[in-house]
């Protein structure tokens, strides 16, 4: 069966040139998955891109799909269609399709099927990294939420087409994970989500991780040596706000720039005709 195609980037997207345009309906599984990283984001889930990429091929976090591959918003609704609200189905073949080229994956929207993520990938270690959760729902009101409110975003999606994919499958991963409030509903969630997990997953397939460990407990759980440099620190909330301003703005000159030149091959032509019938 031919696949319905997917928007295409436009040509006049010159300020987000690194925005990837794959498909993955037309790709599989490469290799083994080997972590689930499932816990909440914004409890260093940024730190172990790098920690798990280690002798990994790939980890999948929520920037690949709203800043690398933003297509991939596609699938993410698809999969919360189906588990949501009843609409279609999104199994093993799926999953595959979408996080194939990964050997991890961590962060939103990922954690919000992580029971069909551990049935699907049994084989997978699972990290579970936590912080205190009244830091962390305040981090996330700055950080993640906020974005899922930025007008900004709204307006990019309405004229770009990176955004016009990923803004409304960030509202729909709050909607339904988070229930539609996050600030009344985040703490209790928080609470549910890890203890589902520990429900989940054998004591010894699990890592319960707080980033102020550091490598050691990581490593070892893992099966791989410690490295050299020092313990990653990144994506705080001053740089994460700042990013997505800035992703903002040249979502927004493309937009500007389409308009723009739509405009002006609308308006040669008809400058032609009057020039003529004049």
């Amino acid at each position: 069966m031919s696949l319905s195609p997917y928007p295409s980037k436009p040509i006049t997207d010159i300020f987000t040139p690194q925005d990837l345009t794959i498909d993955r309906r037309k790709r599989g599984r490469i290799v083994p998955m080997r972590v689930l990283v499932l816990g909440m984001g914004r409890t260093g889930t940024a730190f172990l891109i790098t920690d798990v990429e280690i002798g990994y091929m790939d980890t999948y976090h929520m920037m690949s799909a709203s800043v690398e591959n933003p297509l991939d918003c596609l699938l993410w609704q698809q999969a919360f269609a189906a588990k949501y609200h009843g609409v279609g189905t999104f199994g093993k073949c799926e999953w595959d399709q979408l996080l194939g080229h990964c050997q991890a994956v961590c962060d939103w929207p990922a954690i919000a099927f992580s029971e069909e993520l551990l049935s699907i990938y049994p084989e997978a270690k699972v990290i579970l990294p936590s912080r205190d959760v009244n830091s962390w729902h305040a981090s996330v009101l700055k950080t993640v939420y906020w974005r899922s409110q930025d007008p900004e975003l709204r307006l990019a999606s309405f004229v770009d087409w990176g955004a016009g994919l990923y803004y409304p499958m960030l509202k729909n991963f709050f909607e339904t994970f988070f229930e539609g409030d996050f600030p009344n509903r985040g703490k209790a969630i928080f609470h549910r989500h890890y203890e589902e997990i520990r429900g989940l997953v054998p004591a010894d397939n699990l890592l319960e991780y707080n980033v102020t460990q550091g490598w050691g407990p990581l490593c070892d759980f893992l099966g791989i040596s410690k490295p050299t440099e020092d313990f990653p620190r990144s994506n705080d909330v001053e740089s994460f706000v700042s990013r997505c301003k800035s992703r903002n703005r040249r979502q927004i000159a493309n937009g500007l720039l389409r308009y723009l030149v739509i405009g002006l091959c609308l308006a040669l032509p008809l400058s032609i005709i009057m020039y003529i019938a004049n």
